[in-house]
């Protein structure tokens, strides 16, 4: 894979993308991980107007550090980014206040710090004319679903959804992002620990990616057995197949209810 080709190739269809939709750049949240790392260095490489948000709600420190420093190497190398940090814990806090104790589980707790930060995204966006970047890879948007429905999911253009996310470390190191986050275990940072991605899906990402292959090979006609799979692996097709059945709503259009003409000609 020439890494550089696909650089410029996003870079140019977000471009074209921000030019013709008549608005002025790109908003990116800035999380300290790779994905969003990358995305909004390849947003600042359009020359647009791009804004930087780290957003901690009870944040570690160390994610919350990665975020800044990152946003401060971009704000280095292009003049047309810019960064700011909102803090929403006390956001955060004021909805948890309102919502009855009986439903405040860690998941649902974790997915409304996500559509806490999708909001301010979209506060910063209308403000400023601008597109919220999605940074969600391959794996996550298309395979199983690890995003929050209207949180992180809730974006106007997704520029690396169809790289898997060992292709993202590849573009990531074209791109010179800092060797800290490359380092850094993935992790979408919507707990007050350190649980990592992989601890969340049961998987590496290396390993989903291969159940994922093998998921489209066995669904067209390069067909195989599964036999050929050794004991993890299909544990891990199975982790795989059962994350992408659960999370399917999130991946497919909002279902909607045909009437049949002979109804609606009674109205």
């Amino acid at each position: 894979m020439k890494v550089s080709y696909i650089i410029d190739h996003i870079v140019k269809w977000l471009r074209e993308y921000v030019e013709k939709s008549g608005l002025k750049g790109f908003i990116v949240g800035v999380s300290g991980g790779v994905d969003s790392a990358v995305t909004s260095a390849l947003c600042a490489g359009t020359g647009k107007k791009v804004i930087l948000l780290n957003m901690p709600i009870h944040q570690l420190q160390y994610q919350t550090d990665l975020a800044a420093e990152h946003i401060k190497w971009l704000e280095k190398e292009h003049s047309n980014v810019a960064g700011r940090e909102i803090d929403l814990t006390s956001s955060f806090q004021g909805i948890k206040k309102s919502l009855p104790h009986e439903i405040q589980d860690d998941l649902t707790m974790a997915n409304t710090r996500s559509r806490l930060r999708m909001l301010t995204l979209y506060a910063f966006a209308s403000h400023n004319r601008m597109l919220v970047a999605g940074t969600g890879n391959k794996v996550e948007d298309f395979g199983v679903g690890f995003y929050t429905k209207y949180g992180d999911g809730g974006v106007d253009l997704s520029p690396i959804a169809d790289l898997m996310k060992s292709e993202v470390y590849l573009l990531a190191e074209e791109l010179g992002i800092i060797q800290a986050i490359l380092n850094a275990p993935p992790t979408d940072g919507l707990f007050e620990d350190s649980r990592t991605d992989e601890g969340q899906l049961g998987a590496s990402y290396a390993e989903l990616e291969s159940a994922m292959e093998f998921d489209i090979k066995i669904s067209g006609s390069d067909l195989r057995d599964e036999s050929e799979l050794d004991r993890r692996q299909k544990e891990v097709l199975a982790i795989f197949r059962k994350l992408n059945r659960a999370n399917r709503h999130k991946m497919e259009p909002v279902p909607v209810c045909r009437i049949p003409g002979e109804f609606k000609n009674l109205i």
